[in-house]
């Protein structure tokens, strides 16, 4: 098969990950029979500093050309917050150009990780399950949203908005998403102080009334929050909106040990020239700038998002399935980089502390 990928690598970090993943790929592409074809594009701050935009039409056209995108990270080593361009609208204007409503976040606690998280094992063990969380609408793209006022009379606005559509099909991708594995779906909204929770609460009741197999629960988002912490292994699939997605994703990472071990993909219902879902793939940690250039990054959860690639936007599982667990191997024998160094007391001996480059190598032995 050729596959076409756009990369967009974005900053700092970004850079260092997306290159040491483009290793893998071409491990896989030789190893199955495949054929790549890369394109790349400026996003983020760097595009930003070569062009005034985040996301210039040159990288948008490279993407309307590919079958998926690999991403990066994105974000300036400071934030300017009256700024009316920012990196962040990089990511943004992708997922709404291309519709990526639906954002996957797999969550697992791998055992040779176990005591890298700052929970107790116990509580941890068999944590496996996916925040599912809406993308293209929700706070983030509402209006009116800005600022106004001078200092003394300031001011700030953002609009939570959304359709029953757009609450639909994200309910309807979980269900289907929990029929293939512990078939429970965990809703998370604020409906007791929030129109637009009671909106999902009653849309998310109608879709799962379709799913009669699935265990469905309605879950408060600050609730789901402590949940997480105190008994991770309760949940499959938690649904929910833009904002507390971002969240309880993020919270969650710490159960893995590390941001630096979560993929993400961002998919819609358009299809690539494969007859495969187009999607938008990428770690969910941030630029790093303060360890960029240091060769320490940990390029994990990239591969981890590039093997989602093979999987959603390729239909090939076998070749998913060897990336991830080649990345199972490495860290089972040891491997480490700085992120998911073990703390505390313990036998360490069989550790490795390892940069980007040398994880990389280790994961391409491993396929």
């Amino acid at each position: 098969m050729n596959l076409k990928i756009a990369l967009l690598p974005g900053d700092f970090i970004g850079n260092e990950v997306v290159a040491a993943t483009v290793e893998v790929l071409n491990a896989i592409a030789i190893q199955y029979g495949h054929t790549i074809d890369f394109s790349s594009g400026l996003v983020g701050q760097t595009a930003i500093d070569q062009t005034g935009e985040a996301l210039p039409e040159a990288t948008l056209n490279a993407a309307k050309a590919a079958d998926a995108i690999l991403f990066g990270a994105v974000g300036g080593a400071t934030q300017d917050t009256k700024s009316t361009v920012r990196p962040e609208q990089a990511i943004l204007g992708l997922r709404k150009t291309f519709d990526l409503f639906a954002n996957l976040r797999p969550v697992k606690v791998y055992e040779a990780l176990i005591e890298s998280s700052t929970l107790k094992p116990e509580i941890l063990r068999g944590t496996d399950m996916i925040i599912l969380r809406e993308l293209t609408s929700g706070a983030y793209f509402g209006k009116p949203q800005g600022r106004d006022g001078a200092a003394g009379s300031r001011t700030a606005v953002d609009t939570t908005f959304y359709t029953e559509q757009e609450v639909a099909r994200l309910m309807v991708m979980a269900f289907e998403l929990a029929r293939g594995r512990k078939k429970k779906v965990a809703q998370a909204d604020k409906a007791n102080v929030m129109a637009t929770g009671r909106l999902w609460r009653e849309v998310a009741h109608e879709v799962a009334a379709e799913y009669p197999d699935v265990a469905y629960e309605d879950v408060l988002a600050d609730a789901c929050a402590m949940h997480l912490i105190r008994n991770p292994r309760q949940y499959d699939i938690i649904a929910t909106e833009n904002l507390f997605g971002d969240i309880l994703s993020d919270e969650a990472a710490m159960l893995a040990g590390s941001m630096g071990m979560l993929p993400s993909a961002s998919l819609g219902q358009n299809t690539n020239r494969h007859g495969f879902r187009f999607g938008l793939y990428e770690p969910i940690h941030g630029s790093a700038p303060d360890i960029a250039g240091k060769g320490v990054a940990n390029p994990l959860a990239t591969i981890l998002s590039a093997a989602l690639m093979m999987r959603w936007s390729f239909g090939l599982t076998q070749e998913a399935d060897a990336m991830e667990a080649a990345v199972d191997k490495v860290l089972m024998d040891g491997y480490r980089c700085g992120d998911i160094a073990p703390k505390g007391g313990g036998d360490h001996s069989n550790i490795k502390i390892v940069g980007t480059k040398e994880m990389t190598e280790a994961v391409i032995a491993r396929l």
